[in-house]
């Protein structure tokens, strides 16, 4: 078995474990985060049947993926990181989730891109969740605009996103996401990656961002 696959499966019998001794019975959804490996380091997860994959440049994507997503129609491809408007119109082409989405200009942008290929693409609002000056996303007390935006120009908006400050304990900020998309009546929320996926698992995350712990460390 390919060290990958076997990465795969160990985070998800860890996963399970966990949430069923909290009798949770409902397991997230991993996202390979692909980013910077090359295709031939991610075939044999594909070859093993995985298929959430997450990109943060559109370009990168683009090239990775059209022709290995013409063989394989069942892959989704997430689109994690900041997402330019000059981009978007490429971005919704390739990306079967956006994950960041911030901004009424972005917004407005993908519904626009949307519509001249007609392809509906899932979108999670990105959530500053810590109010951190440095990081994208909107504050949480603007969600409730932003959402009825969103939705007024017809995205598809399937849950909030966040990437809670380092060096403090995520699950303070877990556990606010998970109410805030109960309050919003949203069915998917998007937290959790190599350093606290089980801690996010725990809150409710319906897909997790995993890369390192997956592939290894990036050189």
């Amino acid at each position: 078995m390919h060290s990958t696959v076997n990465n795969l499966l160990t985070i998800q019998n860890s996963i399970k474990d966990n949430l069923d001794v909290l009798k949770i019975y409902k397991y997230p959804k991993i996202i390979a985060v692909s980013k910077t490996f090359k295709i031939d380091k991610i075939l044999p997860l594909i070859e093993s049947g995985h298929l959430d994959y997450g990109e943060n440049k559109v370009q990168e994507a683009i090239e990775k993926w059209t022709e290995v997503k013409k063989k394989n129609n069942q892959i989704k491809l997430h689109m994690i990181g900041k997402l330019q408007t000059n981009k978007v119109k490429f971005a919704v082409q390739v990306f079967d989730y956006i994950h960041s989405v911030d901004s009424e200009k972005l917004a407005k942008k993908i519904a626009e891109e949307e519509s001249k290929i007609n392809k509906k693409i899932k979108i999670f609002l990105q959530v500053n969740i810590g109010d951190e000056k440095q990081k994208s996303g909107i504050n949480k007390d603007e969600i409730g605009n932003f959402y009825e935006y969103c939705k007024n120009i017809n995205l598809n908006i399937i849950g909030l996103m966040c990437i809670p400050p380092i060096h403090q304990d995520p699950s303070i900020y877990f556990k606010e996401m998970e109410k805030l998309n109960k309050v919003y009546n949203l069915d998917e929320l998007s937290m959790g990656m190599s350093s606290d996926y089980l801690k996010a698992a725990k809150y409710n995350a319906s897909f997790l961002r995993i890369g390192s712990s997956i592939f290894g460390q990036r050189s």
